[in-house]
Parts: C-alpha cells; structure tokens; sequence
C-alpha cells in the first residue's frame, strides 16, 4: 500500500490518545484536501493567489550506522497548488518514527521524508534538513507598521469580513501592515494557535482599525493555518480589488513545528527567508 492510500485510510490523530511511533511509518502521515474549504470560499482550480506552506520542524532525529544520534531542523515547503495538506500532528508522529532508525547520510534522511511527504500531499514538497548551529534563521521583524496600538472596541471573535472597511481619505496607497494579535484554533481540538499576520498591498487604502479588529476576529475561529490565511486573502482581495496583494501568518511552534502560510497575487513573490520576533 503507498504511503498516500495509507495516510487516507488512517484515523485523524487530533484529539485522540496516540502511541508515539518507534518505528519509521509513512503510513501515519494524515493528507486534508484543501479543495474542501476552498470550494466553501467560491475558489476553483484558477486560484487568485500563489505561495507555498512553509514549515519549520525542530525535533528531527535519527541513528548514524554506528548508533550515534544526529539532530537537525527539518525545512519544508509545501506547494499552495498540492491537493492537500497535511495534518501537524500526524507530521509528528511520522518523525519521531525516525529516531531509531539509521541514516549513512542525512541526505537520505531528508529524501525519504520528501517522498513520503509528497506523496501525501499529492504534488513536490522540498525537505531540507539544516544543522543546529547553521544559524540560518535570522530574527527579523514583520513587514510595515505594527496596529497593535489602535485603540478598538471589540465585540466579534469569529471571522467577520464584513468588518473589513476601505479608507476614503488615504486613497490609492502602497503598504504593509502586521499584527502580533492572530489567534485561530484547531478545528478538532480547539487548542489555540498563536501567530503574526503580514498584510502587504497596493490599491485603495483599508482603514487600519477595521483591519485589526478583522484579524482579531479569528480568535474563536476554528480552521487549520493555511485555510485561515486564505480566508483572509479572499476577503481583503473581494474588498478592495488590489493591484496586487500578499498575505503571509507566521505561526508560534507547537509540537515541535511553527507553520507559516505565504499567499500571493504575484507569481514571483516568495516567503522571506529568517524568523519573526515572536518566533
């Protein structure tokens, strides 16, 4: 059976009680088609928006051929045109499958991880396995001004579009603008998620306070990362029909891996190499 089929057939392990896998199991990674909630959102093959998914996974092990382990970062990207994404903490039971296994190289290590991965994604995932000391992920604060410090009045806690409004006084502009106060939840388990949103764009000015309290509003807000961040795209876009427009979450880490979700009306635009304060 391939890794793929055997993904599908599985149970969801969110919100379930699971054995850690000691044994390295393609089986356990979880595909979710993306088509679903995109079909909700009126998308259709012609997507408005290109990116990618990438993810950080810190807790990437394996046994040198004399038994002496190895660690390492695990860098992924997830193309935005695969079928499906695939569930976090499935990913992390799949990894830690790796841990008693042994590698004459870690670039074995990261050429199974990329065939299993695409394979559950249905299109090309990109695996790099990065050193701990390689000091690659520079911090790096978001993009554009942070509007934390408006003064709001909040009363909506699920995404509500219709608070989104346009600034008539600032007119046509080019800007980017971010806030640390993202917060969705996990669609099963209700955990929280904690994250930074980056909004840049160029066309009619949205009014900064109604940004905010539209991003807020996805504090009770129950979906995965990316599905949020393309709700948000698909909103902001039927708004104000920017010339052009990237939205970029860059999530907090939980078990072990931080998400963050890159979408983009420019074919060439691509996720800025390095990691937010928060991060």
């Amino acid at each position: 059976m391939s890794s793929e089929h055997a993904g599908k057939n599985r149970h969801n392990p969110l919100g379930q009680a699971v054995e850690y896998a000691c044994v390295y199991d393609p089986g356990l990674l979880f595909p979710i088609p993306r088509g679903d909630t995109r079909a909700g959102l009126g998308l259709t093959a012609s997507l408005p928006f290109t990116g990618c998914d990438v993810w950080n996974a810190w807790e990437v092990s394996w046994l040198e051929p004399g038994g002496k382990p190895r660690v390492a970062r695990a860098r992924l990207q997830l193309p935005v045109a695969s079928p499906n994404l695939v569930e976090s903490k499935s990913l992390k039971l799949y990894l830690n499958g790796f841990n008693q296994e042994r590698f004459e190289h870690p670039d074995d290590v990261a050429a199974v991880i990329a065939r299993d991965l695409s394979a559950a994604a249905g299109a090309r995932v990109a695996v790099e396995l990065v050193a701990p000391d390689a000091g690659d992920l520079p911090l790096q604060a978001p993009p554009g001004q942070c509007l934390d410090d408006i003064a709001l009045v909040v009363r909506e806690y699920q995404a509500a579009p219709e608070l989104l409004l346009l600034d008539q006084r600032r007119g046509t502009v080019e800007e980017s603008v971010h806030s640390h106060l993202l917060r969705s939840l996990c669609p099963v388990t209700g955990q929280p998620d904690w994250g930074t949103l980056a909004v840049s764009y160029a066309g009619p000015a949205i009014d900064h306070a109604a940004l905010l309290g539209y991003i807020i509003s996805f504090r009770q807000h129950q979906d995965y990362h990316e599905h949020c961040v393309e709700r948000m795209f698909v909103d902001i876009h039927r708004l104000c029909t920017p010339d052009r427009l990237t939205i970029e979450a860059r999530y907090l880490r939980r078990g072990g891996l931080d998400i963050n979700p890159f979408r983009s009306s420019e074919a060439d635009a691509a996720p800025a190499h390095g990691r937010w304060y928060r991060q």
